[in-house]
């Protein structure tokens, strides 16, 4: 099959989740990809991890990484989008199992002059526990029953682990969520990321994801929502990078793309002042 779409996953010291996640992947009903790992700095059990797993999978893997010097995802993440080999990119995370038709649905829909938003949802740290390889590829992780008998809470959230067809198109359009850039699950056109440079790498934890597709949609690109359609599950972990400090030094960068419709950041892929 022609490889036709780039799979970037970000991850940082979180080998556990990680494998889930390329498991994941290695169920996809639609195959035409490789998959970049924009790693932020992780031990070496994280590289053995993928060193082994490239053996076990049948997608190609492209590890890149730089030292450990913080939360530093945007700049790894803009490492990682020129390093794509493909015309069409697909962002989501370490810790986010997708569902076998993730890929699928992300090519099905993706335009010329549009970037998808797709959705999540998130599980309890002892669900994330329990679920193992092979209730990735039997989908149990994605089974509202058998998430219940592992204690899942009953809510209509629930609808995005199986909504499908019309279903998926009702909820997506009816959806109040706005059809941002989501670091965990969106996809656009490598040529419009890079008109925009890529991501801000002042920005650290808090909102840069969001910051880029603001800057997209000021570049004239249009968003889609596919939160029901393209659907991950979103495995429990810590955030010790979480500090106010960023997230308020974001909010007004965030601001002044917005206030001045600020279409190409200077601090991306490439640098400009």
């Amino acid at each position: 099959m022609t490889i036709d779409t780039s799979i970037i996953i970000s991850t940082y010291n979180s080998p556990e989740w990680l494998a889930k996640v390329l498991h994941g992947y290695n169920n996809q009903t639609y195959r035409g990809f490789e998959i970049i790992i924009a790693d932020d700095g992780s031990k070496q059990e994280t590289i053995d991890l993928i060193n082994q797993l490239q053996k076990e999978v049948f997608y190609d893997i492209v590890h890149i990484w730089h030292e450990d010097n913080g939360f530093q995802k945007s700049e790894i993440l803009n490492k990682a989008i020129v390093k794509c080999s493909t015309s069409y990119i697909i962002m989501s995370d370490g810790d986010c199992i997708p569902r076998t038709d993730f890929v699928e649905v992300h090519v099905k829909y993706r335009e010329e002059g549009y970037f998808l938003s797709g959705g999540y949802f998130m599980l309890p740290m002892d669900i994330s526990k329990t679920i193992t390889y092979e209730d990735i590829y039997l989908g149990n992780c994605f089974n509202t029953k058998w998430l219940k008998s592992k204690g899942l809470s009953h809510s209509f959230k629930n609808n995005k682990l199986s909504a499908k067809g019309i279903k998926s198109k009702i909820l997506n359009f009816m959806t109040p969520t706005n059809a941002s850039w989501n670091g965990h699950n969106a996809s656009g056109w490598k040529k419009d990321i890079l008109r925009i440079n890529g991501f801000d790498e002042r920005m650290q934890y808090g909102g840069q994801d969001r910051e880029l597709g603001e800057r997209l949609i000021n570049l004239g690109i249009k968003s889609k929502q596919i939160r029901y359609s393209a659907v991950v599950v979103h495995l429990d972990h810590k955030r010790g990078y979480k500090n106010e400090k960023s997230i308020q030094k974001n909010k007004q960068i965030r601001a002044t793309t917005k206030n001045q419709k600020i279409i190409k950041t200077p601090c991306g892929i490439e640098k400009l002042n």
